[in-house]
């Protein structure tokens, strides 16, 4: 219903089959180029071969949203097995200097209310967005709670100079400017005046309005307001949700913390509560976006030691934190779990014990 134009009857939405990935990755950029919301959905191997549209995405500032449902890998690796293996691949697809905001759902639900968001992000920070979910939430089925819809939502186009906008500024419109400091810019559709508001769309080095330039110095500075956009996103995520081990004394501090994100969450949840009973508290952390929170940096310097589960081998979450909060290493524990099958809550809490009994022995040598 929501779909159609009640006035023509004609759809208001257009559904096309590519010929490949690149296809796609094009398709979708073009279309957020011209003021249309798209995504495409993908798995490892077809991020890989997108990545010079994500990277252009990036430096010309075009919206795009991208399902990617891990499996894995490397190359066609386990097809029909999941795994959390894609995190640095689609952080930081393209050549050059880059950095995506990425979402991470626990389930359907989440899927369906982050590709919701994704379109907002997108828009509102002129960049490809990815929806990071994987092959136990893609094709396994799930019990979730009915989907939900607010019905007073509005779409969030972000900075967009309308005609009426653009008749009335008085200042010379440039866009790639940053007006007010967060790194974002204002843009304008294709065709929105005759006079005003028009530029090149181009992948490579310019200035402020759009002009063509290699001087360093105009480069650094476009470099540098993307990472202040990026820096912005911290705000646009999804918070991260925290559960915090029961204490007899609320002010207690507890020494041990663990980070997770995605289809891990059940799991964790019951292995929560297993290491419970065993008398192993920890405070949890559910990580669910891509620049992360401020809130993450602050759970893991209140904790001594903090576990990072996740589903591959190279422990990539575990690497990401590291890079961008500059964390000392030794201080996240890798608890990695790769063989295509789930995750369980069984692995986690056997893991998870075993390393804080080690790490009990050695405190007591």
């Amino acid at each position: 219903d929501l779909r159609i134009d009640p006035e023509s009857g004609k759809a208001r939405y257009a559904i096309i089959q590519a010929e490949d990935e690149i296809a796609s990755i094009g398709i979708v950029v073009g279309a957020g180029w011209n003021g249309c919301r798209a995504f495409t959905t993908t798995s490892g191997p077809g991020v890989s071969l997108m990545t010079e549209f994500i990277g252009l995405s990036y430096f010309a500032e075009i919206p795009a949203v991208i399902f990617d449902v891990q499996r894995g890998g490397p190359s066609t690796g386990m097809p029909t097995r999941t795994q959390q293996a894609d995190l640095i691949a689609a952080a930081y697809a393209g050549h050059g200097d880059t950095k995506h905001p990425l979402l991470f759902p626990a389930d359907p639900g989440e899927c369906f209310e982050m590709g919701a968001l994704a379109f907002d992000l997108a828009d509102r920070l002129q960049t490809t967005v990815f929806v990071m979910l994987d092959l136990d939430i893609g094709m396994n089925e799930w019990l979730t709670q009915p989907f939900t819809w607010d019905d007073s939502r509005r779409l969030d186009r972000g900075k967009v100079f309308s005609h009426e906008e653009l008749e009335a500024a008085t200042e010379r419109f440039g866009r790639y400017l940053d007006v007010d400091g967060d790194g974002i810019p204002f843009r304008t559709y294709p065709g929105t005046h005759p006079t005003k508001g028009g530029y090149f769309t181009r992948g490579t080095s310019r200035d402020p309005y759009a002009r063509y330039s290699e001087e360093g110095a105009v480069y650094v500075d476009n470099m540098q307001r993307l990472l202040r956009k990026f820096e912005s996103a911290k705000a646009m995520m999804p918070a991260p949700i925290r559960r915090d081990a029961k204490r007899k004394d609320p002010k207690a501090r507890t020494a041990d913390g663990v980070l997770y994100f995605g289809s891990t969450t059940p799991a964790m949840n019951e292995a929560l509560d297993a290491l419970e009973t065993q008398g192993r508290r920890l405070d949890a952390m559910r990580v669910r976006g891509f620049p992360f929170a401020h809130e993450v940096d602050e759970f893991i310097a209140a904790h001594d030691r903090v576990f990072v589960v996740e589903q591959n081998r190279d422990a990539q979450l575990r690497s990401m934190l590291v890079n961008e909060g500059e964390i000392d290493p030794g201080k996240l524990v890798p608890v990695l779990h790769y063989d295509g099958t789930p995750i369980t809550a069984r692995f986690i809490a056997g893991k998870i014990a075993q390393l804080m009994a080690v790490g009990q022995i050695e405190a007591a040598e």
